[in-house]
């Protein structure tokens, strides 16, 4: 990781925006079997995971460093700094995964 990975991002979310960093490139995949998957494919509707770095105010049920599932449809993308960013609504957010959940919290944000 690079010093400037390190940096906290010079953006200040408003009311309930996410800001998220993609663990993997969106387009192509690959099968169980190794067998490559073109993003130009239309299969059933495929979430991905993402990790929180910057939140708004009115964000309650994520921190930052939160891994957070999402339908990559319903996104708005943005560059800061050089690299790619996701812009989300807390509400377009299906589910959180973090260590700090309490036992019997799924994490699920309905």
């Amino acid at each position: 990781m690079s010093e400037a990975d390190t940096e906290p991002l010079p953006i200040k979310m408003l009311h309930d925006r996410v800001l998220v960093d993609t663990e993997e490139d969106l387009g192509e995949r690959r099968s169980g079997g190794g067998i490559v998957i073109p993003a130009t494919v239309k299969m059933g509707r495929r979430l991905a995971w993402a990790t929180v770095v910057a939140a708004g105010v009115n964000v309650r049920t994520v921190q930052l460093g939160d891994r957070v599932l999402f339908d990559p449809e319903e996104r708005a993308e943005v560059e800061v700094r050089g690299r790619d960013y996701v812009l989300l609504r807390e509400r377009d957010i299906h589910a959180v995964a973090s260590e700090r959940l309490s036992d019997g919290s799924t994490g699920l944000y309905l």
